[in-house]
């Protein structure tokens, strides 16, 4: 392990350049002063150790409260071809840092805890986008053929494909063909349909010349002459010299959080990049959208379920339901529904899948839930329950218009799920529009709302450098201290089991104002201490048992019991992209005892997924106890 570096205290907010140094010093005392403190919070910035250092793309809190940062290449095209992929997991209690092996490309991956506590994650990047003009070799989806029932074949990266008129062309990725299947029918009648897959070819020469726009059938270089020949071919529509989208992985791993390592399991049935992993009341999990192997949204006939007892994928045909990617999917209080709030990352026109509402699993019915303001700018905002989910009240955040749109948006909209007909009322607004807001919920039933740009990846030095809290009570917004480091695209946050907040990342496109010199990735971390910590001596989880059940109860001591005001469940976060469907505070029902309080866990599981959860007991001040890590089974 590798000892921190460096703890440094943030004075300096958004102090304007022409400050004399006097303003300065008088700015930094009154940010480090208790009374300041007490009502905005406190932020201090965390500089790794070179040797450590990553384009932390994803952060996940383990339930051995370590953090995994993952940026696989990190979002750094010379870091892909070098098959140089980061992960490290890093200890906010003592600042060590260490390196784990990487197996792929996990960058833009999808994730989500099981009920283990082992993270799961799916996809990530088989390929990095190519823009027309840099294009050398034409590219395009090839179709395969399998017209043999006698099993699925499979197929190196680098296979051949060879046209009538002898052009080659290679395939970018390993592929299997399924087999035909057999179709009795009257009268002894059999139909065979070929079994087919679609793998991403390259032109193995440059040029125009390998550029088609004519449906051809292309052999299969190196397969024996007769059966094998005539039943396994590839069919492509057109090879083009046009721009070539980012593309996605299949391959599937379980984070041990114990062991450190990546665990390989069952691959997806479908490539994805940018994919939301949603879990399920019963412990599954759902995959939804990211751009497949030939960079286009994955149709929503391709969602698919994650069985966690047979660490295997299946596709759920039925559940036919086509989203942008990265979209907030939300496990709702009623069974098998699921709310989409409509926020997402991008991918997609923006008149297919943009509209939030109600989705329900059981007959793939979807209801539109109105009312949201500027709906035009959904993506790249953020959504998050507000107060426990118990309330059944979600909240969206900023967000700006579809692609590079210079729109952005201060609105934060809340719908009450409970309600006979939901639909989106306004909230407070942000001081400044927000793209790539940071959403983290806190012990105490608020959310701190922190960084975001006005303008696409922070363009033309638009980074807010601003935090609020949001009360859910109330309906309202207090200022909370300014964080020193500007965030924007590839940021994330999320809450530590001491109940302060850490926040990664940050990719923006140019590093000044009048957008001439190329940003860099924000390789520094910062920690948000909320005013709750300074408010006096926090209560304290001594004792209890590691795992609680469904609708049972559990005691735990507690210093000053009588103290202790309320107590809540809150999952640990997953978080990339302005997405976080893991995070969740769970209202629990307490009694004081002598030593300690007795606490009974909500009996249902739509409220509280199988897995891990952080106990927090919370004093009559609104100070939290550090968190006592329970599984909830």
């Amino acid at each position: 392990m590798v000892p921190l570096l460096a703890l440094t205290a943030v004075g300096l907010v958004n102090v304007p350049p022409v400050w004399s140094a006097v303003s300065r010093w008088r700015h930094e005392r009154l940010v480090n002063s208790m009374p300041y403190k007490t009502t905005h919070g406190f932020w201090q910035t965390i500089e790794l150790p070179k040797e450590v250092r990553l384009n932390a793309i994803h952060a996940a809190l383990l339930p051995s409260g370590r953090i995994l940062l993952i940026a696989g290449s990190g979002n750094k095209i010379d870091q892909f071809k070098a098959g140089t992929f980061k992960t490290v997991v890093f200890d906010p209690a003592t600042g060590a840092a260490t390196l784990v092996p990487t197996p792929t490309d996990l960058f833009c991956s999808g994730h989500t805890f099981l009920p283990d506590g082992k993270l799961l994650v799916a996809g990530g990047t088989l390929r990095y986008e190519v823009l027309e003009p840099e294009v050398t070799h034409a590219g395009g989806s090839m179709t395969v053929k399998n017209e043999s029932p006698d099993g699925p074949r499979s197929f190196p990266k680098g296979t051949v494909f060879v046209a009538a008129n002898g052009l080659r062309y290679t395939a970018g990725d390993a592929f299997t063909v399924p087999s035909a299947t057999k179709t009795v029918r009257g009268k002894g009648k059999v139909t065979v349909t070929a079994g087919a897959t679609t793998v991403w070819v390259d032109a193995a020469g440059g040029g125009d010349r390998y550029a088609t726009s004519t449906r051809g059938q292309y052999r299969i270089e190196g397969l024996p002459p007769g059966a094998d020949q005539r039943n396994l071919y590839g069919l492509a529509e057109k090879i083009t010299m046009a721009k070539q989208d980012y593309q996605g992985r299949k391959e599937t791993y379980e984070f041990d959080p114990v062991t450190e390592r990546y665990q390989r399991v069952a691959d997806m049935h479908e490539k994805r990049w940018y994919p939301t992993l949603t879990g399920l009341s019963d412990g599954s999990v759902l995959a939804v959208s990211g751009l497949d192997g030939a960079g286009q949204v994955v149709d929503g006939s391709q969602n698919e379920i994650y069985d966690p007892a047979t660490k295997k994928w299946t596709v759920r045909k039925d559940l036919n339901r086509y989203f942008p990617t990265y979209p907030t999917l939300f496990q709702t209080a009623e069974p098998g529904v699921l709310f989409y709030t409509g926020s997402n990352s991008g991918y997609g026109p923006e008149d297919k899948g943009r509209d939030p509402g109600l989705w329900d699993l059981s007959d793939n019915s979807f209801r539109p839930v109105p009312g949201i303001r500027a709906a035009d700018q959904l993506e790249t905002s953020m959504s998050a329950w507000a107060g426990p989910v118990q309330n059944q009240t979600v909240m969206v955040v900023g967000g700006g218009g579809v692609g590079e749109s210079r729109k952005s948006t201060r609105r934060i909209d809340l719908v009450d799920l409970t309600e006979r007909e939901p639909r989106f009322r306004p909230g407070p607004d942000l001081p400044e529009g927000t793209r790539y807001p940071n959403l983290v919920t806190l012990p105490d039933d608020t959310t701190l709302i922190t960084n975001g740009a006005r303008d696409y990846r922070g363009r033309g030095a638009t980074d807010n450098h601003i935090a609020r809290i949001y009360h859910p009570d109330t309906n309202t917004l207090a200022e909370a201290a300014d964080p020193a480091v500007g965030r924007n695209y590839h940021s994330a946050a999320l809450l530590l089991p001491d109940g302060r907040v850490l926040t990664v990342g940050s990719d923006p496109l140019y590093a000044d104002r009048k957008n001439t010199i190329s940003g860099s990735f924000e390789q520094r971390l910062e920690v948000y201490t909320p005013p709750y910590l300074y408010r006096g001596e926090r209560p304290a989880i001594t004792e209890g048992p590691a795992a609680v059940g469904y609708g049972r109860q559990a005691t735990f001591a507690t210093s000053a019991p009588a103290d202790i005001a309320s107590v809540r469940l809150i999952r640990p976060s997953a978080a990339t992209h302005m997405l976080n469907v893991d995070q969740r505070s769970v209202g629990v029902n307490f009694t004081r005892q002598a030593q300690g309080i007795t606490v009974t866990v909500p009996a249902e599981r739509t409220l509280l997924p199988p897995g891990p959860y952080m106990l927090f007991a919370i004093d009559r001040s609104g100070v939290p106890s550090i968190a006592r890590w329970v599984t909830v089974s």
